[in-house]
């Protein structure tokens, strides 16, 4: 029977055998990756040519300073008052029925190509003309759209 192990031995590396192993792991790493490690290189080289590089670097040294500057920049009140719209807006479109959208925007530019083609005709436009298109269904079907519209906004400004 084999004797049980009384007694554990711990190799310890110098660092001499640190170093070596590390640079073994690094060139195979580099050996295994020598592809997108050439596109970067290329990249780099690149940036470098452009200046880009060296205002990346002179960016990232003045952190503070340019963190300072973005700051105040973002605290202006033109630049709150517009991510506050932002957000408003952002709510309010969350409230949608997408389809209603996607039709109105439809509607609209449907819209406008008639209402260019109507500035090109360069024709008056009449009492008896508007008179006449009530009765057309797409017309009259804009203005109710339009009125129930303006209810809306009517009442929603209301509260």
């Amino acid at each position: 029977m084999a004797k049980p192990i009384q007694i554990i031995k711990k190799v310890e590396l110098t660092e001499e055998q640190k170093k070596t192993q590390s640079l073994e792991s690094l060139l195979s790493e580099v050996a295994e990756n020598k592809d997108s490690l050439l596109d970067t290189l290329e990249l780099l080289q690149e940036l470098h040519n452009s200046g880009i590089l060296e205002a990346l670097n002179s960016l990232v040294k003045a952190k503070e300073e340019v963190a300072k500057i973005a700051v105040g920049q973002m605290t202006r009140e033109p630049v709150t008052n517009l991510i506050n719209n932002a957000m408003a807006a952002g709510g309010a479109l969350t409230t949608l029925d997408p389809e209603m959208t996607s039709k109105l925007m439809g509607s609209l530019a449907k819209g406008f190509e008639k209402a260019e083609e109507g500035l090109r005709s360069n024709s008056k436009v009449g009492i008896l003309d508007l008179l006449k298109v009530l009765n057309d269904p797409d017309i009259n079907r804009a203005i109710g759209f339009g009125l129930n519209l303006l209810k809306g906004v009517g009442e929603g400004l209301k509260e």
